[in-house]
């Protein structure tokens, strides 16, 4: 235990459960559901409402080996090759053999997919993916209706929930094991609105981080929470370097926050061109594919061409595909674009990559089990070893409904006893950063840690990062202190800026190009010496710690019980 904390007002209530779950996606709800179904008594606290996660924005669908001819074991190459030589291959196999029945159990539990004309499930195919093993609901709206699905199971559970609540941190016994969290509920009638819930085992699926940089596709709660309390908590996680990025997404201004809005792939599917200012078409010769390139290369083309033209965006230009394609192929898109004032039937779409998906997080074995007793992890904020260094396509929300049944048969198997939580042991609490440094965050991390990086951004970035740090702490021990105020906004960006200086450290570590990792200083991949995971921790004295696997496959969370 590192006896970091946030600043924050001791609980002034508490309540008593045996599993805590915080976040309430397709991870965070399916756990929770079969806790309470093995007899649990369950809490959910989430940080908005039930249904603010990122699961509801989820367009493509989830992938599992479901038609015929299709299986497993094709299912898990895929997901190898996508993952650049760094998927553990145990966890990739777990999740593939077990992934089909998961989503028939999805289906039960309420959801609804979309149907052929023979009633079997509609399947599609996506990129990386050699066959068409991707279900889909309402067309592009997945996330949307397995959200609707599992909270309204949970309501008719009468699951106790919590919601607009910021979970802070980790309580633990005298022992160092769980005893619950503490968490702030927000409209509790005081600014400070402090609480707890005991419970001997608390469950992480608050999603992803995509709030340290300035344009995400992430909603607005994803701040890194989840990951920053485990790191206080003295977990360890890892291939936080991981971040996909995803190349095509409607630029609404240097100055905007908050979540972007993506241009599907799809649009270049249907022959749409990436073009700059001048209208030339740059992705020509950067590959054989060029628009349909991967990803990864295609978001690094654009940034690639916005450095040597001092641009913020490039162009997605569309207007070939007249009025009526645009209304019956893309409505959504189309609807969103003129939204903020851009007509793509005349006028080329304003693009730029934003952060997307984080593919590594707290390190979990297979059963969930971080490296703190008692504390779980599942969904974006956990590191199965599922994705290695690049997600494959639809696996996300497939990871979120396995992991999250085998975490809830392991709490069910164990049935931990209700502890007391020790009195805090540690020293001062984290100082607390002013809100309004929220944006010196983001773009200090877009700029030194975004798609491209090398050894200099990394390093203006943690130098950048460190400062930040070091002025919050001396403010502390000022004369005339001038510290942050306990609530939301502090605990949030001091939770992005632990987590932002975590992932520059692996980062600048790793000292090649992988998956979505583009070192400009290392352009080629490195088996022979990268081939390996980053593991890090938080050092009581608060600095990044950050261990070197000896192989490719992750040493074990703990010793086995």
């Amino acid at each position: 235990m590192t006896g970091i904390r946030l600043t924050a007002p001791a609980p002034g209530w508490a309540i008593d459960a045996d599993v805590v779950v915080v976040g309430s996606g397709v991870a965070g709800l399916t756990t929770a559901l079969r806790c309470a179904a093995a007899g649990l008594d369950t809490v959910v606290v989430t940080k908005a409402r039930l249904d603010d996660g990122s699961t509801r924005w989820a367009q493509g669908g989830i992938a599992a080996a479901l038609g015929e001819g299709d299986t497993p074991e094709q299912h898990l190459d895929d997901t190898l090759v996508a993952g650049a030589g760094l998927c553990d291959e145990e966890a990739v196999r777990t999740l593939v053999t077990e992934g089909p029945d998961a989503v028939r159990r999805l289906i039960t539990t309420g959801a609804t997919f979309d149907t052929t004309d023979s009633g079997d499930i509609a399947l599609t195919r996506e990129g990386g993916h050699h066959r068409r093993r991707i279900a889909h609901a309402g067309g592009d709206a997945t996330g949307a209706e397995i959200s609707r699905a599992l909270v309204e199971a949970v309501r008719s559970a009468a699951l106790h929930t919590i919601e607009n609540a910021l979970v802070l941190d980790l309580l633990t016994d005298a022992e160092g094991r769980t005893a619950g969290v503490s968490l702030h509920v927000m409209g509790e009638g005081q600014h400070d609105g402090v609480g707890a819930v005991r419970a001997p085992s608390v469950v992480l699926a608050t999603g992803g981080m995509g709030q340290v940089f300035s344009a995400t596709t992430n909603p607005s709660v994803s701040t890194g929470d989840g990951v920053a309390l485990a790191l206080r908590a003295g977990a360890e996680v890892s291939d936080l370097e991981f971040v996909q990025f995803h190349p095509t997404v409607l630029f609404l201004g240097a100055d905007s926050e908050g979540q972007q809005p993506l241009v599907s792939e799809a649009v270049r599917g249907e022959g749409a061109h990436l073009v700059d200012a001048t209208g030339a078409r740059f992705m020509l010769g950067q590959h054989e594919l060029a628009e349909l390139a991967p990803r990864d290369i295609v978001a690094k083309a654009i940034t690639r061409r916005m450095h040597e033209h001092s641009t913020e965006h490039m162009y997605l230009d569309a207007r070939h595909f007249g009025a009526a394609m645009w209304e019956q192929r893309f409505p959504t898109i189309l609807a969103a674009c003129r939204a903020h004032g851009i007509d793509p039937v005349t006028e080329p779409i304003p693009v730029a990559p934003a952060a997307h998906y984080a593919s590594g997080g707290i390190r979990t074995d297979l059963r969930g089990r971080t490296t703190v007793p008692g504390l779980y992890a599942c969904g974006e904020v956990a590191c199965t070893g599922v994705h290695g260094a690049n997600r494959l396509a639809s696996n996300s929300l497939l990871e979120g409904l396995v992991f999250a049944e085998r975490i809830a048969a392991d709490i069910a198997e164990t049935r931990p006893p209700r502890t007391e939580p020790a009195r805090s042991t540690g020293g001062e609490p984290v100082a607390l950063l002013a809100p309004e440094t929220r944006t010196a965050i983001q773009r200090i991390m877009t700029r030194g840690a975004g798609v491209l990086r090398s050894a200099a951004s990394l390093a203006a970035a943690a130098e950048e990062l460190e400062a930040l740090h070091r002025s919050a702490a001396a403010d502390v021990d000022a004369a005339d202190p001038k510290d942050a105020v306990p609530g939301v906004d502090a605990w949030e960006v001091t939770n992005l800026l632990l987590v932002s200086r975590v992932l520059v450290a692996a980062a600048r570590e790793r000292e090649e190009t992988r998956g979505c990792h583009w070192r400009e200083d290392r352009p080629d991949r490195d088996d022979a010496h990268w081939r390996r995971h980053l593991v890090v921790r938080v050092a009581a004295d608060r600095t990044p710690v950050v261990h070197r696997t000896e192989t490719a496959a992750f040493p074990p969370v703990r010793a086995a019980d």
